[in-house]
């Protein structure tokens, strides 16, 4: 379907994203550019004048004008196992090559499964050879449960370009195949879903806010430049885009003065709560203002609160119980805080008076009561 307004489901976590560990293990073809560009999370380009020696420079992937029997496919693994409730097909830029009808179809593969898809060579020119197809056809991907069926997608306009696509299923998947028919681009591909990880032991050290782990955002108060979504990835965040930061509140003093503690007299703050992915008791937390150096929040705090198997709303009146701080944070760099809490499954995290950070981790163990 297409929609100016994204749907709610863009909300949960993306797993079919580079930076978060998703890849692609096999595409039939990837002659003017690679099916790997569809996983990364930057806005496709355009550089109207940009050739290869292949033809047209393109950001997503585009496979050759078929002239075989057949239609083109990739394989992609995703970030975790997960459910999916949405796909985002984006188009940009594709608009006279764009792959005119899509499916998607998904498995759980073990090691061993993944182990028979041939090596992958990610470079544009090239395309499955024979003894890829023989190899690859072991695997009967084929035959795979079909997530998304036979769809047409729309050109790469901006007005079109945002192909959403909500999935009714409650399976999780670990691989998903992306069928194009029959041949053509896509610029990128989001998958949002819910992780669904195997309750570890109680004895094992976990971040229980990771996105990996099941961990998700439920609702925040700011978000105008970055989402605090972008708070539980896995890997250290590149730029400031790639963290959560919230606009100047418009509420702060004239002069900005501070108290002995060296905390600021500002007032307000910006919020943001998560569901962690398992019930659990919280021993070590970080708070990383990597790559915010002139915008960083000057104190943070953690909440936290077990709501047992009832839903967070933003209207309810929630114990909320201080589980560190308020602690003040400098520039650019992780910040490291012992913590011993009560179990609990949501985290409110409270910066002041506004400003950016890039990462949270809250390493933990499992409550036992969540060990089957």
């Amino acid at each position: 379907m297409i929609d100016s307004k994204p749907p709610a489901f863009t909300n949960l976590n993306d797993y079919a994203k580079e930076d978060v560990g998703a890849k692609v293990l096999f595409a039939t073809d990837d002659f003017f550019a690679i099916c790997d560009n569809m996983l990364l999370r930057t806005e496709p380009e355009f550089i109207a004048d940009k050739y290869t020696e292949y033809g047209k420079l393109m950001d997503g992937w585009e496979t050759r004008r078929k002239r075989v029997e057949g239609h083109d496919w990739c394989i992609i693994r995703l970030a975790t196992i997960c459910t999916i409730k949405g796909l985002l097909i984006d188009t940009a830029y594709f608009i006279g090559n764009y792959a005119p009808k899509y499916s998607i179809q998904a498995a759980v593969l073990r090691p061993e499964d993944e182990a028979i898809i041939p090596k992958r060579n990610a470079s544009i020119g090239t395309g499955a050879t024979e003894d890829d197809f023989k190899q690859i056809n072991k695997l009967r991907s084929d035959g795979w449960e079909e997530i998304v069926p036979l769809t047409v997608l729309q050109p790469g306009n901006e007005v079109t370009r945002r192909n959403y696509q909500k999935v009714l299923s409650d399976e999780a998947w670990t691989h998903i195949r992306i069928n194009i028919f029959p041949d053509g681009g896509i610029a990128r591909l989001s998958v949002f879903g819910e992780a669904m990880p195997p309750v570890p032991p109680p004895d094992q050290l976990i971040d229980l806010i990771s996105m990996l782990n099941g961990g998700k955002l439920l609702g925040f108060s700011n978000g105008q430049f970055s989402s605090p979504k972008n708070l539980i990835k896995p890997e250290k965040s590149q730029s400031m885009a790639d963290g959560w930061e919230t606009a100047r509140r418009l509420d702060r003093p004239k002069v900005i003065t501070a108290y002995d503690n060296g905390t600021i007299t500002s007032p307000g703050e910006e919020y943001a709560v998560f569901k962690l992915g398992f019930t659990g008791r919280v021993k070590k937390i970080c708070a990383d203002t990597t790559q915010f150096k002139g915008n960083y929040p000057d104190t943070i705090r953690f909440e936290g609160v077990n709501l047992g198997n009832k839903e967070w709303e933003d209207s309810q009146d929630i114990p909320w119980k201080t589980i560190l701080g308020p602690v003040k944070l400098s520039a650019n760099r992780e910040h490291w805080f012992d913590s011993d809490t009560d179990a609990i499954n949501h985290v409110r995290v409270i910066i002041a008076p506004d400003g950016g950070m890039s990462r949270v981790r809250m390493y933990g163990f499992v409550e036992s009561n969540e060990i089957m």
